[in-house]
C-alpha cells in the first residue's frame, strides 16, 4: 500500500510504547482515529464509536477465508498441529460453524451459571492467600492471579488441576503465535505444544467419557458421540480454547486491576465495599487498562473505512485498549473512575465474538479482590511493576507486593 498522511509507524516494541501505549492511542485520537500502522502493514480503528460498530458489522469476521488456520498457505508446514486446533476453534470461525459451535457452550458461562462460582472462587481465594508470606513482599502473578482462573476453568472443563504447570506452558507457548513479528523458533515452539496439548486432550477425553462427571467436557463429549454437531478436532479444538482463553486474560486483568486500584493510594478496600462498588470497581479497571488491546477482522467484501476501502481478504485491527480510553466516548478517560456514567468499554469485544467467558471473569475478578483486599488492606507495591513486551496482549511481568 502506497504511503500517505495516514500512515503510522510505531514500534510495538519500543519499551516506552510497551510501558504505556496510551500516549501513542492520545495522539491517534487526536489525528485520526483511523489510520495505517506501518509495523502491523494493516489499517486500525482506534476511536470508540468505530471500534464498537466494525466489532458488530457482520461484513467483517475472524474467519481467514484465504489462508490459514482453514487453507494454510505454502511454508506454514512447522505449524500443522497449530493450524489443526485452530481451524476447529469458534474464535476463528464464523456462521453456520461458529454458531453451532458457541451454542453447545454457551450455557456453561451465562451470569446465572457461573454466579453459584461465586463462593468456591472466595475460599480459593482465601485458601491461596492462607499460603501467601505475612512479613516478606511476593509476586501475586503467579501466587494469586493464576491459579485462580486456572483452578476454576480445569474445574469447570473437567480437566485434572494437577496438570496445571503443563497447561500454563502450552497455553503460553501457543499464544505467543498472536505477537507480531514472530520468530521461527516461538512458531516451531507453539506448534509443538499445540501436539502436546491434543495429545493430553485426546487421551483425557478417552478416560473422561465413560466416569460420568457432571461438567462441561462430559456433555461435549456426549454432544460429540451422537455424531451430529461436533467433530472430534472441534471438540479438542473447543477445549484449547476454553482453557486458554479461560485463564490467560484473567491473569493479565487481575495484576492490571491490584495495579490500578493500588495505584489509586488511601483504603483499597473502599473499592470494594460493597459487592455492587466491587462491580462497579472492576468494569473500571477492565476499561482502564484492558489486558487485550488489538483484536483483527476480515474484509469479507469492500468495505468503506472511511479513509479507505479495503478489499476483500484485507485485515482491519480493532484497538480495544484505545477505544477505551477515547475522550469522544468517555469523560476524564485517564481518571480512574468506578461507577462512571458512561462505562462501555469494549474490553470483551462485541458483537458475534462477544467473549463468552466475560461473566466469568468479572465474576473471578470481583470475588477474588474484595477476598484480598479485605484481608490485606495495607497491600503495597514493593518494586516499580512493568509490562511485558508482548503486545497486543497487555499485562504484567511481575507485580510485587507486600
Amino acid at each position: 500500500m502506497t504511503k500517505n498522511p495516514l500512515s503510522v509507524s510505531q514500534d510495538p516494541h519500543d519499551p516506552a510504547f510497551v510501558q504505556d501505549p496510551y500516549g501513542f492511542y492520545a495522539e491517534m485520537h487526536a489525528a485520526s482515529p483511523v489510520f495505517f500502522w506501518e509495523e502491523y502493514g494493516m489499517w486500525c480503528a482506534s476511536g470508540y464509536d468505530q471500534v464498537n460498530a466494525l466489532l458488530r458489522d457482520r461484513r467483517l469476521g475472524r474467519e481467514n477465508r484465504w489462508g490459514a488456520p482453514l487453507n494454510p498457505a505454502e511454508g506454514r508446514d512447522h505449524l500443522t498441529d497449530f493450524d489443526r486446533i485452530e481451524s476447529g476453534s469458534l474464535l476463528e470461525r464464523e456462521p453456520p460453524a461458529h454458531t453451532r459451535l458457541r451454542t453447545l457452550v454457551n450455557r456453561a458461562f451465562v451470569s446465572r451459571s457461573v454466579e453459584r462460582l461465586r463462593p468456591r472462587i472466595a475460599e480459593l481465594s482465601n485458601a491461596l492467600l492462607g499460603s501467601l508470606p505475612k512479613t516478606e513482599a511476593f509476586d501475586l502473578l503467579p501466587t494469586f492471579a493464576t491459579p485462580i482462573p486456572l483452578t476454576v476453568i480445569c474445574k469447570l472443563l473437567g480437566v485434572p488441576v494437577a496438570r496445571g504447570d503443563d497447561l500454563l506452558a502450552w497455553s503460553h507457548a501457543m499464544c505467543e503465535m498472536y505477537v507480531p513479528h514472530r520468530a521461527r523458533e516461538t512458531e516451531e515452539k507453539a506448534n509443538r505444544a499445540a501436539s502436546d496439548f491434543g495429545a493430553f486432550l485426546i487421551s483425557h477425553i478417552e478416560e473422561h467419557r465413560h466416569n460420568g462427571a457432571d461438567d462441561l467436557l462430559s456433555a461435549l463429549i456426549a454432544v460429540r458421540d451422537t455424531g451430529e454437531k461436533l467433530s472430534d478436532a472441534e471438540l479438542i479444538s473447543t477445549c484449547v480454547l476454553l482453557l486458554n482463553a479461560g485463564h490467560e486474560a484473567t491473569v493479565h486483568q487481575t495484576g492490571n486491576a491490584v495495579k490500578t486500584i493500588l495505584e489509586q493510594g488511601g483504603d483499597p478496600l473502599r473499592f470494594f465495599a460493597t459487592p455492587e462498588q466491587a462491580a462497579a470497581s472492576i468494569e473500571e479497571t477492565l476499561r482502564y487498562d484492558a489486558p487485550l488491546h488489538m483484536f483483527t477482522r476480515y474484509a469479507y467484501e469492500p468495505f468503506d473505512l472511511g479513509p479507505v476501502t479495503l478489499r476483500a481478504g484485507e485485515q482491519v485491527a480493532l484497538l480495544l485498549g484505545a477505544a477505551n480510553r477515547d475522550p469522544a466516548a468517555f469523560d476524564a478517560p485517564h481518571e480512574f473512575r468506578p461507577g462512571r456514567p458512561d462505562q462501555k468499554n469494549v474490553t470483551f469485544g462485541a458483537g458475534l465474538h462477544f467473549c463468552i467467558g466475560a461473566p466469568l471473569a468479572r465474576l473471578e475478578l470481583q470475588e477474588s479482590l474484595t477476598v484480598l483486599f479485605s484481608r490485606h488492606p495495607d497491600l503495597k507495591i514493593q518494586q516499580p511493576p512493568r509490562y511485558r513486551d508482548s503486545y497486543h496482549f497487555h499485562g504484567l511481568e511481575s507485580l510485587i507486593v507486600g
